[in-house]
């Protein structure tokens, strides 16, 4: 959910507060603000289109978004009774103990990291179904991979602060209207081995 494009002064990120989160738990809404930091602004009937469902869906769930602010009418676009959506922002961040306090509102952001996962699990089996239609280029650039250490939290926290810095600058630096450039989607994980991997001395 980190989409940014270049071209602005400044990024335009929001840290989402206990009435947001609550509000994009939900499928249909994280795969609209998606679409609209993909795509751009967009109509519902546009938005239905592209997401494989109905207007009166897409029309419900962009007005719950806009009463928290996440998404807005673009006052340039539309005629009528056209009316044209875009996300209010580039970037959506938390922290995981920001809903500690909240229940509810735990509850929603554990939902949408686990759908965040899931996503994630879906667009890698796509990937893997059809990589045999790109070139070997592209295969090779695309992929993962993973790596281990031992590091307290302040130290992982300035990696990922690190990295996210690269994908950036790389970003800026890149022009988008270079043909051979393709939209790509990158992601960043940090898990404790522990959760995957039995303690020293115990069989698994």
């Amino acid at each position: 959910m980190e989409e940014q494009k270049k071209g602005r002064t400044e990024d335009r990120a929001v840290r989402i507060d206990h009435r947001q989160v609550r509000a994009l738990a939900q499928p249909l809404r994280m795969r609209l603000i998606g679409a609209l930091r993909v795509s751009g602004p967009a109509t519902a009937t546009a938005l239905a289109e592209m997401l494989g469902t109905n207007t009166g869906a897409t029309s419900y769930h962009l007005r719950q978004l806009a009463e928290v602010g996440l998404v807005v009418e673009d006052p340039n676009l539309g005629t009528g009774r056209q009316r044209y959506w875009r996300a209010a922002h580039d970037a959506t961040s938390w922290e995981a103990s920001d809903f500690d306090d909240d229940p509810d509102a735990r509850a929603a952001i554990e939902w949408i990291e686990e759908d965040y996962v899931r996503f994630f699990a879906h667009h890698a089996e796509r990937w893997f179904a059809g990589r045999h239609e790109w070139s070997p280029a592209w295969r090779d650039a695309f992929g993962m991979g993973d790596f281990f250490m031992r590091i307290p939290a302040a130290r992982l926290e300035a990696i990922k602060a690190e990295v996210f810095a690269v994908f950036e600058r790389h970003r800026d630096e890149t022009d988008p209207d270079d043909p051979d450039a393709e939209m790509v989607q990158l992601y960043l994980a940090a898990f404790p081995l522990s959760t995957v991997l039995p303690p020293a001395g115990e069989k698994p």
